[in-house]
Formats: C-alpha cells, structure tokens, sequence
C-alpha cells in the first residue's frame, strides 16, 4: 500500500497518552504535615494546569489533569491521624531509633504514604520495616536486613 494517501502525526497533535498515578489500596492515613503536603502539591499542580491551559500546551495539560486527579483523591481520603502520645509503643507517627548488632543507631519517623522519604529518616507505615516496629517497645528486637536491631528510643 503506497503511504501517500496515509496521514501521519506531525507532532502537533500527538499528545502521549500518560498511564494514572497508582493509587494505594490501603488506608490513607497522614500526619498534619502530610496533609499540608497534600495541600501544597494541589496548590501547585492547579497553577501549573492554569499555566498548561493559557499556553494551550497539551502534553502539560494531560500530565497537570493526571496529577490532580492523584492529589485531589489523595486530599479527600486524606485521615489524618494525631500525633502520638508519649512512645511506650511504636505507632503510626512514632519516630522510632534502633541499634543494629554493628553498633549502628537509625532513627525513622511512621508516617503516610505520600510523606515517606527514607532518605530523610521518614518511612510509610506500610512498609515492612513499619510493619516490624509497629506494637513495639523500647527493648524489643527485630530481624532487620539479617540481623537484629533493638529498638532504644520511640518519641
């Protein structure tokens, strides 16, 4: 078949079409910063949708309607979930140190899924290290990455 008669994409109209952000099936608790997050990625995910609408930049404006609908789901499952008090337990919000049998102290705070940044010491409560700490005590061990860890300070 000769591809003279065959339109092709000259680029203008061609918007990829982008998958949705998975959403989590477990419940969305968050801390009181976590939803402020929430609140702060929606604030900027509508100024760049207003800016992908006034430039009439299609490729922007499907990603920006992506992620409001993520944020927008995420704002309204949103539970908030209040600080806890005194750490005799490990729980979700609980920043939690342990040793590791090498002498190593790390210290993780529990929260929600859109907040977790291990990198900065924060952990989802769905994670199964949280999982492991979850329910604990100062002197209680855990079988972490091979070896034990005891758990010396929960705030």
């Amino acid at each position: 078949m000769s591809r003279a008669f065959v339109k092709e994409a000259d680029g203008v109209d061609v918007v990829e079409t982008l998958p949705e952000r998975p959403i989590s099936a477990h419940p969305n608790f968050v801390t009181a910063e976590g939803l402020a997050t929430i609140e702060a990625e929606l604030e900027r995910v509508h100024r760049e949708h207003a800016q992908a609408q006034s430039a009439n930049d299609r490729a922007a404006l499907a990603r920006t309607a992506r992620d409001l609908r993520y944020w927008t789901s995420r704002r309204t499952t949103a539970q908030v979930i209040a600080p806890p008090i005194a750490g005799a337990e490990v729980q979700f919000g609980s920043t939690v140190t342990i040793e590791r049998d090498d002498g190593r102290r790390q210290t993780f705070r529990i929260v929600g899924e859109d907040e977790a940044d291990p990198g900065k010491g924060s952990i989802s409560f769905v994670s199964p290290l949280a999982a492991m700490l979850v329910g604990k005590s100062v002197g209680d061990t855990i079988r972490i990455a091979g070896s034990e860890a005891e758990i010396i300070a929960i705030g």
